[in-house]
């Protein structure tokens, strides 16, 4: 069995690249700290990318986290995961790309910051804001119901 791929497939492509990031980050209502580093995203076949990233300078140590990005067209939306090491738990990604076609909203579960022992709910939103440039944000869903960033990531094509 071999899927075909689709529209959906096509538009993971803009991934694809080196990109640079520096950004100021940190848990809802706590401490910022920057982070800077680089992210490599390929290809797996025609269905698939993968990013692995790697930064040296965040305050609590260095991080590497590694993405995965599909298209799921029996379940009707993208699908992927991710790992890094902060936690020694998988994330695994749900959504649908915006209204506006330039990003997508994953959620997904998490250990919560403020109880590590328990999972909260987390929106990871990755998109385009040009073909050279991209953001990573996320946010958490508090108990009234309501999303709030704590972190925004800016990226930039290298290569």
């Amino acid at each position: 069995m071999q899927a075909e791929p689709t529209e959906h497939h096509a538009w993971l492509k803009r991934f694809v690249g080196e990109w640079e990031f520096d950004s100021e980050c940190g848990e809802p209502g706590g401490e910022q700290f920057r982070m800077a580093g680089r992210e490599v995203f390929r290809q797996i076949g025609e269905l698939w990318v993968v990013g692995e990233a790697t930064t040296d300078d965040r305050s609590s140590g260095p991080m590497q986290s590694i993405v995965t990005i599909g298209y799921d067209p029996i379940k009707g939306h993208y699908v992927g995961s991710w790992i890094g090491t902060p936690m020694a738990q998988l994330v695994v990604y749900s959504g649908q790309l915006n209204d506006a076609g330039d990003a997508i909203p994953f959620d997904a579960e998490a250990p919560s910051f403020e109880d590590p022992t328990k999972l909260a709910q987390y929106r990871d939103t990755y998109g385009f804001i040009s073909e050279d440039e991209r953001y990573l944000r996320s946010a958490l869903l508090g108990e009234d119901g309501s999303w709030t960033q704590f972190m925004e990531i800016v990226y930039r094509r290298v290569s």
